[in-house]
């Protein structure tokens, strides 16, 4: 494989969309492409924030450990979705750490080159602002799920969330394209892993869904859609 990505890899990243090619092929030239085996970690948790990742095949899992030992699923990251955003905000650390989830390829960015293409290109930084506004009104919506919502609802949420972002159709629904535990889903939810298994198991007599080992399938949408309390 290539050290350096191509320009279509690139164009396809959140960071650079709608970047003009000359600022493009000057990202190129700065960029190194590197794979990473399922399980491998790409950022650990406190780390210096030295380099931004960018993914081109494969998921990532970003987490956060609390001082108890406690990890929170915070985001999981597909094709030409970021990873280190602390770089775009400045941040010395990373706040959380990044584990490939599948066998993943990404192009990395040192920090001192993605400033330095914030400072001198406007698209960029006005990418990297949008993308760090998304990601807190993101934040923003799990917050107030927790605070006001049911567990059954927030699980609901949890898997819509997880559908749009990475579902693929097949004869049994919309399947999860990423493996997926019920402890995975709990972290994500703000509940245990006790209340998952019992909630799935309902939603699986009614037809709603259809787990397996690591596996998750929606299989009526629209249902699970009303136990979110997205439709009328």
């Amino acid at each position: 494989m290539a050290d350096l990505p191509d320009i279509g890899m690139l164009e396809r990243s959140e960071l650079f969309r709608g970047v003009s090619p000359d600022v493009l092929e000057e990202a190129r030239r700065a960029a190194f492409r590197k794979k990473f085996l399922a399980g491998d970690v790409l950022i650990q948790q406190e780390d210096a924030a030295t380099t931004l990742f960018t993914v081109v095949v494969g998921r990532l899992r970003a987490t956060q450990t609390t001082s108890d030992g406690q990890q929170i699923i915070i985001r999981y990251l597909g094709p030409g979705e970021i990873a280190g955003y602390a770089i775009l905000s400045g941040s010395d650390v990373h706040p959380g750490a990044v584990t490939a989830v599948d066998d993943s390829h990404v192009i990395g960015f040192p920090a001192a080159v993605i400033r330095g293409l914030m400072v001198r290109h406007s698209s960029i930084a006005i990418n990297a602002v949008r993308l760090l506004g998304a990601r807190y009104r993101d934040l923003q919506v799990r917050l107030r799920e927790l605070a006001t919502e049911k567990v059954d609802r927030r699980i609901a949420h949890t898997l819509l969330r997880l559908a749009q972002q990475a579902g693929r159709r097949t004869i049994r629904g919309i399947e999860i394209a990423f493996p997926l535990s019920r402890q995975d889903l709990a972290e994500m939810s703000g509940t245990t892993l006790h209340t998952v298994s019992r909630t799935l198991s309902g939603w699986e007599e009614r037809g709603v869904v259809d787990s397996g080992r690591r596996r998750v399938v929606i299989a009526k949408p629209g249902d699970l859609a009303m136990i979110a309390g997205e439709t009328a």
